[in-house]
């Protein structure tokens, strides 16, 4: 039997079962090594699901539904052989600041919105993979994300400073709103609340400092939650007020399903796009910047794909919105995980850890949650990368502020798209003012360059310009009015050579403005000629008939005289007057014989 006929089936099956690329590396080692890393995982992810649904305003337990069946469906769908899906502070906070307003937090409402949250934006982050549109997290700048995830933390910050000192204020409250009522209800704040939460955020700083090889995050759980009843014990719960967060259901992830009702889809569709990107770029930058260290090559059209279905598959599990996790996939790669297997056995074996300690999370404060968020927001700064932005770009700065008052002041989905556009415009800022340089032959004998340091002055007859930039729609102006300023500043200058090396790409505008650029110099006497023009611009220019225009014998490739091919159509007479000899063919005499003036130095092209 000919192998190549089984050729197609078998690309088929590994397109739509990506999880056989990875099978063959499966071993009795590998199974071991997986195992133990999954369990890490599960020890990790035990306390941040909790935080991050309550800080989702969710239900405790759906923050470990979020765990579950979505980090399996991500890690045999995706690209990434160690990228940990499931809730992530950033969505989390998303999630909340978004539908909050819309149905009270926690309520059957509220969930049902938040379920088809996830729906939609598995749906869209699906369609984006199918479409091969991978490449588009390139365009959201890491400024943004930073920025972004700067604001989502002092909203962290904001939303738990009711549990961290025991003050009741308005689930929902905006930024400002909440800081407000914070400063004047200060004569409120109960001090055994503050204490517990105090003390389970220094527990957790010291173990995160001096105890690496354990979670710092149960040991501040374990300190604050011990805490926390030694002061019930001794003062009296009537006395402290200190509240508990309720024991977490020993159940499977129970079936369940998004609210597709118009009015539902309405309420979510514009956060779902939100949610999309701000879920695509964390996953694929997480998975791009674990493969710099596993050496993998990550495929993001697979990824899209493997989020997509997990999202999807999350919503009729009780999960909300999941994305990767940077802490997670950090650990299970540095825990020795060889293939995906591993986020599967952290999924499974969180199962069995929550059938064994779920009925402990009872007493659990909502204090001790407050202190926990507290350190997980404070993990969002990126202090490096924030004082390297305000050191070295204005224009970054103005993208990181505004990104960032925004997720503060406004919706935290306008806050991206303001990022994303303001990015984008300053981008589109720059390339529509392409550089333009004047020009000369370079002085080194036997050289086809021309450069900007020659230091030798302008022919009176021929402008030489080197363009550094695209000519698409948003430069044509640009290009367009230093053309025309030849003109403003010497009438003579009829004729111009574009050195176009540095114009990679050029689009119908481009095209249209150099065609009638040529028609022009024609009118007035003149010539409009390029070398060493790129084979993709020239293809356009040949392809939509503006290279009849400009003149193919115009276009000089690379490696040849093009002055030689010029200089005959300059204007004789003011050559015999010119006191200037940049050019080799200066030295040539004039059609009556009379050679050039003695007095000029030697030509050079």
């Amino acid at each position: 039997m000919n192998p190549q006929h089984h050729a197609p089936a078998r690309d088929w099956a590994l397109t739509l079962f990506p999880f056989l690329r990875w099978r063959p590396f499966i071993t009795r080692e590998s199974l071991r090594a997986d195992a133990m890393a999954g369990l890490v995982g599960a020890a990790i992810v035990l306390p941040q699901g909790v935080a991050f649904a309550t800080l989702a305003g969710m239900p405790p337990q759906y923050g470990l539904y979020a765990a579950m069946v979505p980090a399996i469906v991500a890690a045999l769908f995706g690209s990434s052989w160690h990228l940990v899906s499931g809730p992530t502070n950033v969505i989390s906070i998303f999630v909340f600041a978004s539908l909050s307003p819309l149905a009270e937090p926690g309520s059957p409402e509220y969930i049902r919105l938040v379920l088809t949250l996830t729906f939609l934006t598995g749906v869209m982050q699906l369609a984006m993979g199918l479409a091969r549109m991978g490449a588009l997290v390139n365009f959201i700048s890491h400024t943004v994300v930073i920025s972004f995830t700067a604001g989502a933390a002092c909203l962290i910050f904001a939303a738990q400073i009711s549990n961290f000192f025991g003050i009741d204020i308005e689930r929902g409250a905006s930024f400002s709103e909440t800081l407000t009522e914070f400063m004047l209800n200060l004569d409120d704040i109960n001090p055994y609340v503050t204490a517990v939460g105090a003390v389970t955020l220094l527990s957790g700083i010291a173990a995160r400092r001096y105890l690496h090889k354990l979670p710092y995050m149960i040991v501040a759980m374990l300190v604050g939650s011990v805490f926390a009843a030694a002061l019930d014990a001794f003062f009296g719960a009537e006395i402290t007020q200190i509240a508990t967060m309720g024991a977490l259901p020993a159940a499977l992830p129970p079936l369940s399903a998004p609210d597709l009702a118009p009015s539902a889809l309405r309420n979510t569709l514009s956060v779902a796009l939100a949610v999309t990107i701000l879920a695509l770029t964390e996953a694929v930058s997480i998975a791009r910047a674990i493969a710099v260290k596993s050496g993998q090559h990550i495929d993001s059209n697979r990824e899209f794909i493997g989020q997509g279905l997990s999202n999807i598959f999350g919503s009729f599990f009780s999960a909300y919105a999941s994305s990767g996790s940077f802490n997670r996939s950090g650990a299970n790669y540095e825990a020795g995980a060889r293939t995906p297997l591993a986020a599967v056995f952290a999924a499974l074996l969180l199962i069995a850890i929550l059938f064994a300690v779920g009925p402990l999370a009872a007493y659990l404060p909502l204090a001790v949650m407050g202190a926990i968020l507290f350190m997980v927001a404070y993990g969002l700064f990126d202090l490096h990368h924030i004082r390297n932005i305000l050191r070295t770009s204005r224009r970054e700065t103005v993208v990181m502020l505004v990104t960032f008052c925004a997720a503060l002041f406004a919706d935290l989905e306008f806050a991206i798209y303001a990022g994303v556009l303001l990015s984008l415009m300053l981008y589109l800022t720059r390339t529509s003012r392409p550089l333009v340089l004047d020009v000369k032959p370079d002085p080194a004998p036997d050289s086809y360059h021309y450069t900007a340091d020659s230091r030798l002055p302008d022919c009176p007859q021929l402008k030489m310009l080197r363009i550094n930039g695209s000519l698409f729609f948003g430069a044509v102006d640009h290009v367009q009015r230093h053309l025309e300023q030849i003109d403003e500043l010497n009438p003579q200058q009829k004729h111009v050579l574009i050195v176009a090396s540095g114009i990679n790409f050029a689009d119908i505008a481009g095209a249209e403005m150099l065609a009638q650029e040529a028609r022009r110099r024609r009118r007035i006497g003149g010539g409009l000629y390029f070398y060493r023009l790129k084979d993709a611009a020239r293809a356009l220019l040949e392809k939509g008939g503006y290279m009849a225009e400009i003149g193919s014998q115009n276009v000089f490739p690379v490696k040849t005289r093009a002055i030689a091919a010029i200089y005959p159509k300059l204007d004789t007479e003011i050559c015999r007057i010119c006191r200037v000899r940049i050019f080799r063919e200066c030295s040539i005499a004039l059609p009556n014989g009379e050679p050039r003036s003695a007095e000029r130095p030697q030509p050079q092209e």
